[in-house]
């Protein structure tokens, strides 16, 4: 399974990202390319520890069930329930985003496991460095793969 704090993995997810374009349309979902930019960032921001949450009771219920999944080598689905802190609807600075999304990437990859969050995840619980590594680059892979890149 493809990591974040592969430097390589990293690497490509970083192209990728540098492709996009405030003209980049979504193949599914809600968010605009620069709203999807936006949420990826407050998802970094937890696995950096600069955005706590608190898991949600849902989450509590059924995230044991499908945690193995999520953590698998499965793509995630693509129309997912996203918890409300991050669902993205007022308009966001294209590149303002992109550049935030490009640091946080970095940040987190070349903080590698010592550097990572210990917080549970809101959905899913407890994950282990190693599972951050992983969840990390299954989100980003899924969102850029909804813009195409």
């Amino acid at each position: 399974m493809k990591t974040i704090y592969d430097p390589a993995v990293c690497a490509e997810i970083l192209a990728r990202i540098g492709t996009l374009t405030p003209a980049t349309q979504r193949h599914w979902g809600k968010m605009n390319v620069a709203q999807m930019l936006a949420h990826c960032n407050e998802t970094m921001k937890v696995v950096t520890d600069q955005l706590i949450t608190k898991r949600t009771l849902v989450g509590r219920i059924l995230g044991p069930l499908f945690r193995a999944d999520y953590l698998g080598e499965t793509p995630l689905r693509r129309i997912s329930p996203t918890h409300p802190l991050f669902v993205m609807v007022d308009e966001k600075e294209f590149e303002r985003e992109k550049e935030q999304l490009l640091r946080l990437v970095r940040q987190f990859s070349e903080g590698g496991e010592a550097k990572c969050t210990k917080q549970a995840h809101s959905f899913f619980g407890p994950f282990t460095p190693a599972e951050w590594g992983t969840s990390t680059y299954k989100h980003l892979d899924h969102h850029l793969q909804q813009f195409g890149v």
